[in-house]
């Protein structure tokens, strides 16, 4: 997979860049910005290689027709104050555009299409539409890691006619992934949460092979505590799930993974009330176990210390309360403490997981913090993502 940092020369070059500016907006105000920051250094890098910028992108999912509300405008403005340079912003259709109508002004650098998502040709990967799309510029540029498990025009078919390049992000994402899947520092820990645990059971048994630890929190250890014989009260969890937690549970044997899982936990009436501790055998049939308990933390924080990689997916508990947010915190706090001295390599991905680094304001102190998705967990089944296979 080429990068794009190794070309020789892109001075006056076209470069179609794909990138994933699907940030949350809220009136439209962008609530957050992670995924531009993340994306500034490729734009800054070909801007000082004077080339000429084409970005392409997409917010939310209008499926393939336009939708005033999901417009890239505002994104496009807030864009521009960012990188300190003009961007000229095109709403037409993008069909009726030609190569010629584009760059008219000399000193023109960057331009920004409107959402490519409003054409429905995009996500029925369609051959003339990726031709096209080509025909505006001299090499293409992907940068968008997060969009690259999508078999779409502006991911897959457009490698087909254009030069292709991975961007400077891309590379770092695929990475980062390698050295908690293929290059692993061992001991290698991963803490894994979310409510539904076979909708992780693919991560799990891709995984488990190559972990010391996997440490179940947030609603997947309710399953794990059920299973094992413990009261959950009214805590969520998912049914029919036995068979996949002794299918994890077998395989995690084999290969000699240790699996963690609370021991005591925080618990209220509602997601609004104040934290109670209580043991397992304490648990009541109105209680909803909401983070973890203070010797379960010691214990997953005694394991983090002692790994050399971790893998966080999953927040402890019900950060969104405060008094349920200890073990999210502490977790992080951790991580962070030993990735200071150097001593682990972090990977987090995950939108409540990286909403918990965003509270810390700490999204510098992990080696790497992924808001890809699903893309992030696809990779991590193991699976091929299309938009990699393109590129090779």
């Amino acid at each position: 997979m080429n990068n794009i940092k190794d070309h020789d020369n892109l001075n006056s070059k076209r470069v179609l860049l794909r990138l994933d500016l699907n940030v949350p907006l809220k009136n439209g105000e962008i609530v957050d910005e992670t995924r531009i920051i993340k994306i500034i250094p490729v734009l800054d890098f070909l801007i000082k290689r004077n080339s000429k910028i084409l970005i392409i992108s997409h917010v939310g999912r209008p499926r393939g027709r336009f939708n005033k509300d999901l417009s890239l405008k505002p994104i496009c403005d807030y864009l521009e104050k960012k990188i300190k340079t003009r961007v000229n912003f095109i709403s037409e259709d993008i069909l009726k555009i030609k190569r010629d109508d584009l760059f008219k002004e000399p000193e023109e650098k960057v331009i920004f299409f409107e959402n490519i998502r409003f054409y429905a040709q995009e996500e029925k990967n369609e051959l003339n539409f990726s031709k096209h799309l080509a025909s505006f510029a001299d090499l293409f540029v992907n940068d968008a890691f997060s969009c690259s498990h999508r078999t779409h025009a502006s991911i897959c078919k457009i490698t087909e006619f254009l030069p292709s390049f991975a961007g400077l992000q891309f590379e770092t994402e695929v990475n980062a992934l390698r050295k908690v899947t293929i290059e692993i520092k061992k001991p290698i820990t991963c803490i894994i949460g979310g409510s539904k645990i076979s909708t992780k059971i693919d991560i799990i048994k891709n995984l488990v092979p190559k972990l010391n630890n996997i440490i179940f929190v947030g609603g997947m250890a309710n399953n794990i505590l059920s299973f094992k014989g413990s009261r959950i009260g009214k805590s969520i969890s998912e049914e029919n799930c036995e068979s996949i937690i002794k299918e994890i549970f077998e395989i995690s044997k084999n290969t000699l993974c240790k699996i963690t899982y609370p021991e005591d936990v925080l618990i209220g009436k509602s997601v609004d009330d104040d934290a109670q501790i209580k043991d397992l055998k304490d648990i009541a049939d109105d209680d909803l176990i909401l983070d973890v308990g203070p010797k379960a933390l010691k214990r997953i924080k005694n394991i983090i210390e002692n790994s050399k990689t971790v893998l966080w997916n999953g927040p402890a508990g019900y950060f969104e309360n405060p008094n349920f947010a200890k073990g999210s915190i502490e977790i992080a706090k951790t991580i962070i403490k030993k990735n200071k001295d150097n001593s682990i390599y972090s990977v987090v991905g995950g939108g409540d997981t990286v909403a918990v680094v965003n509270q810390l304001n700490a999204i510098k102190d992990f080696n790497f913090v992924s808001t890809a998705g699903g893309a992030f967990l696809e990779y991590l089944e193991g699976k091929e993502l299309p938009g990699i296979k393109a590129l090779n």
